[in-house]
C-alpha cells in the first residue's frame, strides 16, 4: 500500500474522500451511485470510515475475498447480543439473526442443507412453464393497460407481481393470498437496510409477525395434506435426521424464502428493463438473437444490480487491500462498485449484452451465495425475451421513481409506453 493511500485510510484522509462516500448515500445519487464509487475506488479502494465503523471495499478482488473467504462471517445473533442488545425485543431481528442471513458455520449449514435439498435444480426447472405462463398473463394486463396509447407502471403490473407469483407457486401460497404478501414482503425487507428507523422496525416487526402466523398455518395444512411445493419438501427433509429443523426454524426459512425470493428479483426485473430501454441498440441485439438473453440478465446484474452493498465481520486479524482489519472488524463489500471494477471488466460503465466476462458478485459468493439465484435468472430471461418480442416499440414514458434505500436498488414506479 502506498503512503498516500495509507494516510487516507488510517486518518479518514482528505475531506473529499469522506464527501465522496457520503454522496453515495444522498437521495440524488440513487440514479447513479457508480460515478462517485468509481472516484472512491481511485482514491481508496479500501476506506476505513471511523464514524460508521466499517471499511468500504470497492474493488472486485477485495469484495470477493470478503464474501467468499473463510476469514469473514456475517453479523449473527452473538454480534447482535453484544453490539445491539436493544434489538432483542424486535420479532424482525429475532427472525433475521436466526435465519440463513444471520448465521455462520455449522448453524448456517444446518439451515441451508434442507433448503438446498428441497429447492434443487429439478424444482427450479419445473417452475419454468409456470414462469412463462405467468409472464404471458401479466404482459396481457400490460397490453390492455397501454392499448389506448397510454402509459402504465411496469413495476406495478409486472415487475412485482411476477416474482410474488413465482415464489408463491414455489412455496405453495394460493394466488388469492399473494397480493397482500407484496406489502408484507416490502415491509419485512426493511431489515436489509443498513440503518433502520423506528418506523422501519415497526413495519418490519408487524410484517414478520404476520408472515410467521401465515406460514405456521401453511405448515399445519401441509402436514395434513402434502403437495408438490417447497413447504412439503421442507417438511419431508425435516423428518430426516440430517435435515431436522424445529417448527419455528421451518417457519422462518419460509419467511426468508418468500421475502428474498421476490424483493430482490423484483428489483432485478425493473432494473433490467430500464437498462435495455436506455440502451436501445442492446435491446435490438436481444430481439435479433434470443440466445443472448442469459448474458443480458447477467450484464443487467453487473451494470445495475438490486443489492448495492453488504456487510461482513473479520473472524481473525487480516489484511484487506493493504489495510489491517482486526478480529471482529466490519467490512462493507460494495457489490455495485466491484461489478464495475475496470481491473475486472473492460469498459465497466458500458452496458453490453455480449460482454464475455459474466461472473458477477450481485448474488454474493461463498457460503452465503443466494440460493435463489438460478430462479431469479430464469425469471429475468423469460420476461425480457417475451417483453421485447411482444412490444417492439416499448419505451420509457416518464421519469422512473427510484426506491428510497441505501442498500436495495429497485423502482417504486417505472412508467412505460408500448408505442413509444
Amino acid at each position: 500500500m502506498n503512503s498516500s493511500a495509507a494516510d487516507l485510510m488510517n486518518t479518514g484522509g482528505p475531506a473529499n474522500a469522506g464527501a465522496i462516500l457520503w454522496s453515495v448515500f444522498a437521495p440524488e445519487a440513487r440514479e447513479n451511485p457508480y460515478a462517485p464509487l468509481a472516484e472512491l475506488r481511485k482514491i481508496a479502494p479500501v476506506l476505513h470510515h471511523e464514524e460508521l465503523d466499517t471499511r468500504f471495499l470497492t474493488g472486485f478482488a477485495e469484495c470477493q475475498a470478503a464474501l467468499a473467504g473463510p476469514a469473514f462471517a456475517v453479523p449473527d445473533r452473538a454480534w447482535m447480543e453484544q453490539e445491539r442488545p436493544e434489538w432483542r425485543a424486535h420479532s424482525a431481528a429475532d427472525m433475521f439473526y436466526a435465519s440463513l442471513l444471520g448465521t455462520n458455520g455449522a448453524a448456517h449449514e444446518r439451515l441451508r442443507g434442507p433448503l438446498v435439498r428441497a429447492f434443487g435444480p429439478r424444482r427450479t426447472a419445473a417452475l419454468s412453464a409456470a414462469i412463462e405462463k405467468t409472464v404471458d398473463e401479466l404482459l396481457d394486463h400490460f397490453a390492455d393497460a397501454t392499448s389506448d396509447g397510454g402509459t402504465a407502471d411496469f413495476q406495478e403490473l409486472v415487475g412485482y407481481p411476477l416474482p410474488v407469483a413465482v415464489v408463491g407457486e414455489l412455496i405453495g401460497v394460493p394466488p388469492a393470498d399473494q397480493e397482500r404478501f407484496h406489502r408484507l414482503g416490502r415491509d419485512a425487507a426493511r431489515l436489509l437496510e443498513p440503518v433502520r428507523s423506528p418506523e422501519d422496525w415497526r413495519l418490519a416487526d408487524e410484517a414478520v409477525t404476520a408472515l410467521r402466523e401465515y406460514f405456521t398455518e401453511l405448515l399445519r395444512e401441509r402436514r395434513a395434506r402434502p403437495a408438490e411445493d417447497l413447504t412439503s419438501g421442507l417438511l419431508a427433509q425435516a423428518c430426516e435426521a440430517h435435515g431436522r429443523l424445529a417448527e419455528r426454524e421451518l417457519v422462518d426459512v419460509l419467511v426468508l424464502v418468500f421475502v428474498a425470493g421476490f424483493e430482490t428479483t423484483a428489483g432485478l426485473l425493473g432494473l433490467s428493463v430500464h437498462a435495455l430501454l436506455t440502451h436501445p441498440e442492446q435491446a435490438a441485439l436481444l430481439r435479433a438473437d434470443a440466445a443472448l438473453l442469459p448474458g443480458a440478465v447477467e450484464e443487467s446484474l453487473r451494470w445495475d444490480g438490486p443489492v448495492l452493498m453488504t456487510e461482513r465481520l473479520a473472524t481473525r486479524p487480516i489484511e484487506v487491500g493493504g489495510l489491517p482489519v482486526p478480529a471482529g472488524g466490519s467490512v462493507t463489500a460494495v457489490l455495485g462498485a466491484a461489478n464495475r471494477d475496470p481491473r475486472r471488466y473492460p469498459e465497466p460503465d458500458a452496458f453490453l449484452v455480449r460482454r464475455p466476462e459474466r461472473h458477477v458478485l450481485s448474488f454474493g459468493a461463498g457460503p452465503h451465495y443466494c440460493f435463489g439465484a438460478a430462479l431469479a435468472r430464469l425469471e429475468g430471461a423469460a420476461l425480457l425475451g417475451r417483453l421485447l418480442a411482444r412490444f417492439p416499440r416499448l419505451a420509457l414514458a416518464g421519469p422512473p421513481v427510484r426506491r428510497a434505500s441505501a442498500c436495495l436498488r429497485s423502482f417504486d414506479a417505472l412508467p412505460l409506453a408500448a408505442t413509444g
